[in-house]
């Protein structure tokens, strides 16, 4: 296991060959055996197998083709829906719509999320998440007729790669890890941690591509520009509210 985590790479060119249905449903236990707040699991994996559905999720996930083109999607919903619904079942009633349970099913989801894609790649599969979930989250929940108190976080292309493409670098561990107490960085230090990334062939051609002076310019005027991260704010922050997870 230590060996495939150190080899993940995020995979967009897979095969049509299905996922046999015993390795799958491998897969997901696996992912149900993660980690969960009082045994709640608050979150709900919906398989989408069907090609003419995922067809109808390629244009939220902005036409990426591995959506069609895996032969399996899975959407990594929060969902307070089924323990609330357990609750009433049993004249107990729930108070889960609210922000507070909305980052404990996330937390939740997002567990179960890394454990299925961890197994998936155990198994000789590859998985890319999407992260065009959130931008369309709206409309993922009405295409999979998600009921109310369930909300799309992320989603997982699986299936056999058709690639295999070089590691992504990472900063290196100092960046991320604090001993004892975090301890600020100074500018010399964020320098540092970023100078491997930035001198690399890559960023060298990004730069020239953009025609920008540094990566950090790319990212703030490229990738992830203050309108569209706005735009996404606020729609997802009504879709939480229709969810109802800003009940008070």
């Amino acid at each position: 296991m230590k060996n495939t985590l150190l080899k993940h790479r995020s995979i967009r060119k897979f095969r049509s060959t299905p996922i046999p249905e015993e390795t799958l449903r491998e897969l997901l236990e696996a992912a149900t055996r993660a980690s969960t707040c009082g045994n709640m699991q608050l979150y709900s994996l919906v398989v989408t197998r069907d090609e003419a559905l995922r067809r109808q999720l390629l244009p939220c996930h902005f036409g990426q083709q591995m959506v069609v083109e895996a032969p399996c999607l899975v959407t990594v919903c929060a969902d307070v829906h089924r323990f609330s619904m357990w609750c009433r079942q049993r004249d107990a009633e729930p108070a889960y719509d609210n922000f507070a349970w909305f980052v404990t099913a996330a937390i939740d989801a997002l567990l179960a999320a890394q454990n299925l894609a961890v197994a998936a790649e155990d198994e000789g599969l590859g998985i890319c998440f999407l992260g065009t979930t959130l931008y369309t989250a709206g409309e993922i929940a009405r295409v999979l007729e998600l009921p109310k108190g369930v909300i799309p976080l992320t989603a997982i292309a699986m299936g056999y790669p058709d690639e295999k493409p070089a590691l992504t670098d990472r900063l290196p561990l100092e960046a991320v890890v604090h001993y004892e107490k975090y301890n600020d960085y100074t500018a010399a230090e964020i320098d540092e941690l970023w100078a491997e990334r930035e001198e690399s062939e890559l960023t060298k051609r990004l730069l020239a591509e953009n025609g920008l002076p540094n990566l950090a310019r790319i990212f703030t005027e490229r990738r992830y520009v203050r309108e569209d991260n706005l735009a996404i704010s606020r729609s997802y922050f009504a879709l939480l509210r229709e969810c109802g997870f800003f009940n008070q």
